[in-house]
């Protein structure tokens, strides 16, 4: 399911403009999914892949005055419209791609991702990058306002046993890149996947 940078940036530079229009009701299901992130009030918080932002709101309201809230995505027709949407008040963005995070060691508190693994090229040695930036104990949230099956149905497919949003597929993925799989929910109005980042933190060997 890896995709290609430059073929991603494409797929989502065509929808920018009309990206929110597309998906109107989505805003209480990223409400709920950082709500169950469990921040605190002062955490920093990435939101991976954050697209036209819409879950900044919600992260910044959670984190407070006193956090830091930050937004990375690939392709700067997302995050223009973000800025157009007025979501850069609620944290800073990012041209910034998953896989080489401008984010020194342990920084943050923890991650919120929302539909990212389809689009990302190498899925374990990104989930692995989002471990590097986070404290141990600081957690992940892997988000899409519907669950695998609806989304497939949306797109004319059939969900397929090689599929890394799959609990049999995500739990090692995340334990061999620095996480620990916590929580897991896939019905067909959510899918949430909390992880926490591994206390003893990664070893040289898959830090590299």
């Amino acid at each position: 399911m890896s995709d290609d940078p430059a073929r991603v940036k494409e797929f989502f530079t065509a929808r920018a403009d009309t990206w929110d229009a597309r998906f109107p009701d989505d805003g209480p299901a990223y409400a709920a999914a950082v709500a169950d992130l469990g921040l605190r009030r002062g955490d920093a918080v990435l939101d991976a892949g954050c697209g036209t932002g819409r879950a900044l709101p919600a992260l910044r309201a959670a984190v407070g005055a006193d956090g830091i809230v930050l937004g990375c995505d690939v392709t700067p027709a997302m995050l223009a419209a973000a800025v157009r949407a007025g979501r850069d008040r609620d944290g800073g963005l990012a041209l910034a791609d998953v896989a080489r995070l401008p984010i020194r060691d342990g920084a943050l508190d923890a991650v919120f991702a929302a539909g990212l693994i389809s689009h990302l090229a190498d899925v374990e040695s990104d989930f692995r990058e989002l471990a590097r930036v986070v404290r141990p104990g600081g957690r992940l949230a892997l988000f899409h306002p519907v669950g695998r099956a609806a989304l497939a149905a949306r797109h004319g497919r059939q969900v397929t046993p090689d599929d890394e949003r799959a609990e049999p597929m995500l739990r090692p993925l995340l334990a061999r890149s620095g996480w620990r799989l916590v929580s897991y929910t896939d019905e067909d109005d959510r899918y949430l996947a909390l992880a926490v980042r591994d206390s003893e933190g990664l070893r040289p060997a898959e830090a590299a």
